[in-house]
């Protein structure tokens, strides 16, 4: 799939969610060093933005309406780390955490990403995910 235009992502999720999606990749690619891919959003989301090194997944961002969704799958040994954090986050990251789904391949946590505030705590997450391979100056 091409590259999304900034455009088509306005109109599908506004301005200010647009923002915010390029403000919190360019946040990660300045962290990490990953292959970064536009997909089909599968029956309930129009578009998927991946991050992806070595056949895992560091995070993806979904589309639809009016809506900007944030995926981190978390393993069982990732789960124990955010533990450690919790007391970190806010309350609305520990509810979406504490009521994601666990399945066989670890815990699915989507956070619908309405302001900046939130995105302190997703780099928090992030960083248990897969500690930043590039050095920051």
């Amino acid at each position: 799939m091409e590259n999304i235009q900034r455009e088509e992502l306005e109109k599908l999720i506004g301005i200010d969610k647009t923002k915010l999606f390029y403000n919190f990749v360019d946040t990660i690619v300045l962290l990490y060093d990953m292959e970064q891919t536009w997909n089909c959003g599968g029956k309930k989301w129009v578009y998927e933005y991946k991050f992806r090194k070595g056949g895992k997944t560091l995070c993806a961002f979904y589309f639809k309406e009016n809506i900007l969704g944030f995926m981190i799958i978390f393993g069982k040994e990732e789960r124990v780390k955010v533990e450690k954090i919790r007391n970190e986050l806010s309350c609305d990251v520990q509810k979406v955490y504490d009521e994601a789904q666990i399945f066989h391949d670890g815990k699915w946590v989507l956070f619908n990403i309405i302001d900046y505030l939130i995105l302190e705590d997703l780099k928090k997450l992030l960083f248990i995910k897969r500690k930043p391979n590039k050095k920051t100056k």
